[in-house]
C-alpha cells in the first residue's frame, strides 16, 4: 500500500474538518449529498467526455498505483546483479546466462536478446520502444487525474450557484437562507478540496513513480548493452556506478574491492 497515499488524504480530512471547527462552522455540514453527487459524479462525467470509453477504463489501474503498493527498483540490486553477470560472461561465456532465473521480465528480455545473440542496435531499439509506451501509458493516467484535477473546482462552482438558486426559494426565512447558502458553498469546497488534494497530487504521485521506473530501466538497458559488448566487470561497475545516489556509492564501491 502506499503509505503517503493514505497518510496524505486523512490529514487532508482532517485538516477540513478541523479548519471548519476552529472557524466555528459545524463539520456535519459536508454531510450534503447533493454537493457530492454534483463534485464526483459530476467530474466522472466530464472526464467521460473528456476520453475515450477505453482510456477511462484505465482509470482503475491508476488508482490501484496511486493507493497500492508500488513496484521497488532497487538501482544497487540492479547495479549488483549485473556486476555478478558481467562476472560469469567472462568465466563460464554469455550461454551461462539462460542457467539464471530472473524475475524482472524488462532485464529477461534484455539478457535473453543477448544470449541469442542480437545486435546491440536492435536490443536497444526493442527496449527503448517498451519504454515509450510505458511512458504513453502512465502520461495517460497522470492526465486522467490532472484533467480531474482541472474540472473538480469548476464544477464546485457550479454546485454553488445551484445552491444559491436553492436558497432563493427561502427568502422569507433567514434562519433557513443562512442554512441554505452555507449549504451552497460545501460544493465548492469539496470541489477544490477533491481537485487540489486529491486529483492533482494523484496525477503528480504518477509521474514521480513513473519516472522512478524509467530511470531504472534505463539502467537496465545500458547494463544490457555492457553485457553485449563483453565489457569487463570492472567497466561494468563504472558503468552501474553512474546511476547510483552518491550516498550509495561509497559503500558499493567498497563492497566490490573486497
Amino acid at each position: 500500500m502506499q503509505t503517503s497515499t493514505v497518510l496524505g488524504i486523512i490529514i487532508g480530512i482532517f485538516t477540513l474538518i478541523g479548519g471548519l471547527i476552529l472557524k466555528g462552522a459545524n463539520p456535519s455540514a459536508l454531510i450534503n449529498p447533493a454537493a457530492l453527487v454534483i463534485i464526483f459524479v459530476g467530474t466522472t462525467a466530464a472526464i467521460l467526455n473528456a476520453f475515450p470509453l477505453h482510456q477511462f477504463k484505465k482509470l482503475g489501474v491508476m488508482f490501484k498505483k496511486v493507493f497500492g503498493k508500488s513496484a521497488t527498483f532497487d538501482k544497487v540490486k540492479i547495479a549488483k546483479d549485473f556486476v555478478t553477470f558481467s562476472h560469469i560472461v567472462r568465466k563460464d561465456g554469455l550461454l551461462a546466462l539462460e542457467n539464471i532465473k530472473i524475475e524482472d521480465r524488462f532485464m529477461d528480455t534484455g539478457i535473453s536478446m543477448v544470449v541469442d545473440g542480437v545486435e546491440a542496435e536492435v536490443i536497444e531499439t526493442v527496449l527503448e520502444s517498451q519504454i515509450q509506451a510505458q511512458k504513453n501509458r502512465h502520461k495517460l493516467g497522470a492526465t486522467l487525474f490532472a484533467q480531474a484535477g482541472m474540472y473538480a473546482p469548476t464544477l464546485g462552482v457550479l454546485g454553488a450557484v445551484i445552491g444559491l438558486v436553492a436558497a432563493l426559494g427561502n427568502l422569507s426565512d433567514i434562519e433557513k437562507l443562512g442554512h441554505s447558502i452555507a449549504a451552497a458553498f460545501i460544493a465548492t469546497l469539496f470541489g477544490i478540496f477533491s481537485g487540489y488534494v486529491l486529483w492533482h497530487p494523484f496525477s503528480n504521485k504518477l509521474k514521480q513513480l513513473s519516472q522512478e521506473e524509467i530511470e531504472a530501466k534505463e539502467m537496465i538497458i545500458q547494463a544490457v548493452l555492457s553485457l553485449q559488448a563483453g565489457d569487463p566487470p570492472r567497466i561494468m561497475q563504472f558503468k552501474m556506478l553512474s546511476y547510483i545516489p552518491d550516498k550509495q556509492k561509497d559503500v558499493l564501491m567498497k563492497e566490490w574491492e573486497k
